[in-house]
């Protein structure tokens, strides 16, 4: 049972533990990277970490945009031991339903990017109700979902 847990003084290192696959640090952010933005944007957004059962296997922030307003979710990585098992998908389901409960505004609205090679992702990430947007920076496409 996959389940998202708010990372905090307590699970933390176990966030920092995960590794990407060979050749993915050019798609996505290792979470240390994403903390220190976590901690700078503190009062718009919520790191989480990726659980099955008791296992961290992965991590993924949420962020609030007022200017816009949307909802971004930034940064999903699956620890390189466990990828291939469904987790990402399961994982973006959670992400939706807590963003449905609209912790930091009211917006249906939800964005992400993805490097534009990242074959797997794009397939994840349209299977779920992304399209494409036409906004294009340098290699990375937006995708946008309402809820």
């Amino acid at each position: 049972m996959i389940s998202l847990k708010r990372i905090d003084e307590n699970n933390f290192i176990e966030a920092f533990n995960l590794k990407l696959a060979k050749g993915q640090e050019n798609y996505v952010s290792h979470p240390i990277r994403s903390l220190a933005q976590a901690y700078v944007y503190y009062k718009q957004c919520t790191p989480f970490g990726i659980y099955e059962e008791k296992i961290m296997v992965g991590y993924v922030m949420v962020i609030y945009d007022y200017d816009v307003p949307e909802y971004d979710i930034w940064h999903l990585m699956i620890d390189e031991k466990y990828q291939g098992k469904g987790y990402s998908i399961k994982a973006m389901e959670k992400v939706l339903e807590y963003i449905k409960t609209k912790p930091f505004g009211d917006s249906n609205r939800v964005a992400l990017t993805c490097h534009k090679d990242n074959k797997i992702a794009l397939n994840l990430y349209e299977k779920l109700g992304f399209e494409y947007s036409g906004n294009e920076d340098e290699e990375v496409k937006e995708m946008i979902r309402y809820l």
